[in-house]
């Protein structure tokens, strides 16, 4: 068993897609209209393009607002990537304006660092020594 495609609620797909192709660097996988609003949109690393796919999920549902609330008023990710040098990926993405809720943080043999996606979610970027 492996993990096949997982999700993040966001306020806005189409920023959602920009934001995470644009400034974090997926690909398009998928995107599939649901209707007249949603859409079926997942990203995947350009390193993996057949690997785990990132719905980017609308937050039609009444318990998720309250939900993405709880976890960026108590600071918690909605998601955690993996990248080779959090310090770099960190000087990268602020170059580009991306807003940081944790700056890299050493704790043994992991760094991690906290980003804002613009959609209502915060998420970790971590490197494993």
């Amino acid at each position: 068993m492996r993990i096949h495609v997982t999700s993040v609620f966001v306020d806005d797909q189409a920023k959602a897609l920009r934001f995470y192709t644009d400034m974090l660097g997926f690909v398009k996988k998928h995107d599939v209209p649901l209707g007249e609003e949603a859409r079926w949109l997942t990203v995947v690393s350009p390193e993996d393009p057949d690997g785990t796919e990132l719905l980017l999920e609308p937050c039609g549902h009444p318990a998720v607002q309250p939900y993405k609330t709880a976890l960026v008023q108590d600071g918690i990710p909605a998601a955690s990537f993996a990248v080779d040098d959090v310090r770099a990926e960190f000087e990268r993405l602020r170059g580009l304006g991306v807003t940081f809720t944790q700056e890299p943080l050493e704790m043994g043999t992991v760094t991690t660092a906290v980003l804002d996606d613009t959609c209502g979610n915060l998420i970790q970027i971590v490197h494993s020594a």
